[in-house]
């Protein structure tokens, strides 16, 4: 099983519990899009580190326990229009998008630095094999 295989059986249960089948769709998108953004994942804990959050990042991927997240938190550091896209996709409040982000995003990032490094996420694959990961490992 791959990483990302991992990644996306470790998650699958939190996000099919909390939403139906269009919302699984566009939550799929936005994690795929997180993970593609300029700097891939080091350009996300970099704009958490910016954001203040740098100690719930280093929890996130350092191999101890993970520091918890709030949804305000989260969208201090993605932004709240991000969020309101996200919510506008999931048909929901930005409130509660940003909720089931923090759920999730933890463990995700968790699981693709399993030995407390960054370089041991690798390579990420393009946005499309991600999307396909995802739909298949966490919806399928």
């Amino acid at each position: 099983m791959s990483l990302f295989e991992h990644v996306a059986a470790s998650l699958g249960s939190q996000i099919l519990s909390q939403l139906g089948g269009n919302q699984q769709s566009a939550l799929m998108q936005a994690l795929a899009g997180l993970l593609q953004q300029p700097g891939g994942l080091q350009g996300l804990i970099d704009r958490f580190q910016q954001a203040g959050l740098g100690s719930q990042m280093s929890s996130w991927v350092g191999t101890g326990s993970n520091l918890p997240v709030e949804g305000a938190q989260l969208q201090q550091a993605l932004g709240g229009d991000w969020f309101a896209g996200l919510a506008s996709q999931l048909g929901t409040s930005t409130e509660q998008a940003s909720n089931s982000m923090a759920s999730v995003l933890p463990q995700l990032i968790d699981s693709l630095t399993p030995n407390g490094r960054i370089d041991d996420a690798g390579a990420m694959p393009g946005a499309d094999a991600l999307q396909a990961l995802l739909k298949g490992r966490l919806f399928g």
